[in-house]
């Protein structure tokens, strides 16, 4: 996929510093060197379209398939490729060893959007909606992949670190998708092409109160390939 797909935008970002550790036998878990931030509060969506549900996020078309995730009851998550943009800033993490950021600015990150599609019977959910940890097979590190913090770039590209659109926040914290609506959630990772990679998915339905029900808990995985 060529880089020049983005849109325009690109905006300040934050730096968060946390520690990685190479993965190895006696690899000890990563410290935290800083109390994260919350990060930029994304500006208002346009009304959910034909096929979602009311409080969620526009989904942006497009993008190259990666893997879709069969998760049970005619549920699935497909994870599309979206674009290869250059890192704004450092991303969130260094590396102990050589006190490196994993991602710098100047760097590749390719952009991913995660599609849930139920088509099943409606499923209550929470806040989180669903959960991806994406890993690149030769990825060395204990902790999830690397990426940069761009609400600006990331909106620009029609993505939405969130499946739930501002100002529709409910209480209690259910959020029912009902049979037929899709919703999604954007990430950014470090690129690498042509490099095979796993997604591990995991979804949690919630009680009428918003409270997890985690003997339901739903978990999958998929492979592809970012190129």
């Amino acid at each position: 996929m060529s880089r020049y797909q983005r849109l325009v935008g690109a905006g300040a970002a934050l730096l968060l510093t946390l520690g990685l550790t190479a993965c190895s036998e006696d690899a000890e878990e990563p410290t935290t060197t800083e109390t994260p931030a919350a990060e930029e509060t994304e500006e208002a969506a346009e009304p959910a379209a034909e096929g979602q549900p009311a409080w969620a996020n526009p989904i942006a078309e497009g993008g190259d398939v990666v893997a879709t995730v069969d998760l049970g009851d005619d549920r699935s998550l497909e994870v599309r490729q979206m674009s290869v943009e250059t890192a704004t800033t450092t991303g969130n993490f260094v590396d102990p060893e050589n006190n490196e950021p994993i991602v710098d600015e100047g760097d590749d990150v390719v952009y991913v959007n995660y599609v849930l599609t139920n088509g099943g019977d409606p499923i209550d959910l929470g806040s989180s909606i669903f959960s991806v940890d994406a890993r690149y097979d030769d990825w060395p590190y204990m902790q999830g992949m690397d990426g940069i913090t761009d609400s600006e770039l990331t909106e620009s590209l029609g993505l939405y670190t969130s499946g739930v659109a501002t100002g529709q926040m409910a209480d209690p914290t259910v959020y029912t998708l009902g049979t037929g609506e899709s919703v999604a959630i954007g990430e950014n990772f470090l690129y690498q092409e042509d490099s095979p990679i796993s997604f591990d998915v995991s979804m949690t339905p919630v009680d009428a109160e918003g409270e997890l029900l985690s003997d339901e808990r739903i978990e999958a995985e998929g492979t592809g390939t970012i190129s």
